[in-house]
């Protein structure tokens, strides 16, 4: 029977072409979440180092810590949510419940008083991470469980993604780089944005979005996390290129404004050059799942890390009047982005039947429980790592700095990134965990459990 007959009788939900208006409805959950993380990950360090006059080392600390907390949270929240009793919905719960935390921690942390001190934006910032948990978490889960699927798994994040980049965008028009106060105002406005686009989604999902999560295993605790992370597996393999690809591109979104304004010397260009990298990342998504039925999600993955990094090696010569160049610079690495963004996690769902068959275990909310602590890790190490440096070397994000200072700048943009990438394309090249080996798997399944 062919997987495309929805109506035929006796087809298994998991291998039906999932509907566009269920993944589009699914999907449109990511919207105002990646409003929110955008003008986090983006604006928020430099504002408060810029108009609130925090320093860079105490900013770059205090996200960093923040981060460090989900390494609790998010294995936890993937517990429960693994052990939440299924007739609530096992991930449609969690999901609802925390949309009210997510829009009060945003409100918080984007009204900063003007006397906001370094305790002020620990909280904020704990909060936000936590309620963002308490939704992503068991909404990557509640995805991958929409269909066992190789292909469908990938519509289902691409579906996501693309939504996500529509949040990221709608967010990226509303950012005005001229001064402090319009930056406030911009965060202003995307909060707003954010409280609008949860109460439409939200309910809208819960209402139309079914959730096909399987009962619980005695795997999903924390000691078996730890167990999964201390032996070498696919999934410890994934997750670390997973770690090291997000770290190649959290660093250069968190020295994005300091090196548009201090090394191109073009501050008004932020939101428009923003704007073209998520639209060109939204164009490559679709491009990038198309690719992937044909030399596979991995290598696919691969080959888009490797075109990135070709782009992405001229930055480090760039300078002031050379917007044009890194303009183009930013729609190609974007192109190569739609991968990044909508690949590994598909491979990470594929992952639970590999589980499933090898430990015995079905535990897609530890499995995207790690998978965020990884996300969430990168963005803090970034931070951490590279604010605190740009103050060792003398860098001062307020004040004019010598061209010595500047070009340093446009070197840890640049060079950790490749980097990292590199290692990461060497970790996935030969994954093992393809089209053919997931589909064997997934019979020797079938054969098991009947």
């Amino acid at each position: 029977m062919h997987a495309t007959d929805a109506t035929a009788p006796g087809v298994n939900p998991r291998e039906q072409d999932l509907s566009a208006t269920l993944l589009a409805v699914y999907g449109s959950l990511a919207f105002p979440l990646a409003a929110a993380f955008i003008a986090l990950q983006v604006i928020v360090p430099t504002f408060y180092a810029q108009a609130l006059g925090l320093s860079l080392s105490a900013v770059g600390t205090i996200l960093f810590g923040a981060r460090l907390w989900d390494l609790a949270t998010d294995p936890v929240v993937g517990y429960l949510s693994d052990r939440t009793p299924a007739h609530w919905g096992r991930r449609k719960i969690w999901v609802v419940a925390s949309a009210p935390l997510v829009a009060a921690s945003v409100w918080l942390l984007f009204h900063p008083p003007d006397d906001a001190s370094r305790g002020f934006l620990l909280l904020t910032t704990l909060a936000i991470y936590v309620a963002g948990t308490m939704s992503i978490v068991p909404l990557n889960a509640w995805g991958a469980e929409l269909s066992e699927c190789y292909h469908q798994r990938s519509r289902v994040s691409g579906a996501r993604v693309v939504f996500g980049l529509l949040g990221t965008l709608a967010a990226l028009l509303l950012v005005d780089n001229r001064d402090n106060a319009s930056l406030a105002g911009s965060l202003h406005a995307i909060a707003l944005l954010t409280l609008a686009g949860l109460a439409i989604t939200v309910p809208l999902a819960a209402f139309r979005v079914p959730d096909r999560s399987h009962p619980a295993t005695d795997g999903t605790s924390l000691a078996g996390a730890l167990a999964l992370l201390m032996r070498p597996s696919p999934f410890r393999r994934l997750l670390g290129a997973f770690l090291l690809n997000g770290l190649g591109n959290a660093i250069p979104a968190t020295l994005f404004l300091l090196y548009v304004t201090h090394v191109l010397d073009a501050p008004g260009s932020a939101g428009p050059l923003l704007f073209l990298y998520f639209v060109a990342s939204a164009l490559g998504v679709p491009l990038w799942v198309a690719l992937s039925r044909r030399w596979g999600k991995h290598r696919s993955w691969c080959v888009a890390v490797v075109g990135s990094c070709l782009c992405f090696s001229a930055t480090p010569f760039l300078g002031a009047g050379d917007t044009p160049l890194y303009t183009a610079i930013v729609v190609a690495t974007g192109l190569m982005i739609g991968a990044d963004l909508a690949l590994p996690s598909a491979i990470n769902g594929d992952l639970i039947e590999w589980d499933a068959w090898h430990n015995g275990e079905r535990r897609p909310g530890l499995f995207f429980a790690l998978w965020g602590t990884a996300s969430k890790l990168a963005f803090a190490l970034a931070v951490g790592l590279m604010f605190p440096l740009l103050d060792f070397s003398g860098f001062d994000a307020a004040s004019t700095n010598s061209p010595e200072a500047v070009r340093l700048l446009a070197i840890y943009y640049a060079v950790p990134s490749l980097l990292c990438k590199a290692v990461a394309v060497a970790l996935m090249w030969n994954f093992p965990i393809d089209e053919a080996e997931h589909g064997r798997i997934r019979l020797q399944l079938a054969q098991r459990e009947t």
